[in-house]
């Protein structure tokens, strides 16, 4: 069926969407979880035994790599935030619309970002 003849997605596709957010929503915060658990276990790769010179060195490694952590942990809370947000778009039978030419976005571009709320259409008139 051609996208420009329909206004939304049927149930059933809302349905295969749901699914597909789902399971992806389960992974992202297995992801989120993760990062969080390395977060608060602060000696995983513990200085104390190191001399002083390496352990300097040491320690502000590991504070870049708690920022690393810390901003993959934040991108992954707005991923999260975004699956959900798509949830109660499919609840509301919105998903799927471009919010800006309010025409449907392809499948494939949902199968690829199911977050998505613009139409390749409109995402490129952004840039």
């Amino acid at each position: 069926m051609e996208n420009s003849n329909k206004t939304r997605y049927s149930d059933s596709e809302l349905q295969e969407f749901k699914e597909l957010i789902q399971d992806k929503l389960r992974m992202a915060k297995e992801e989120l979880n993760s990062l969080t658990a390395s977060l608060s276990n602060p000696n995983a790769n513990g200085t104390e035994d190191t001399s002083g010179a390496y352990k300097t060195l040491e320690d502000g490694s590991a504070t870049m790599e708690k920022e690393q952590i810390n901003q993959l942990a934040a991108r992954q809370r707005k991923f999260i935030d975004n699956l959900e947000n798509a949830l109660v778009r499919i609840e509301n039978k919105t998903y799927g619309i471009c919010r800006e030419t309010g025409k449907l976005i392809q499948k494939e571009r949902l199968r690829a970002v199911p977050h998505a709320t613009l139409s390749m259409e409109a995402k490129l008139k952004q840039s």
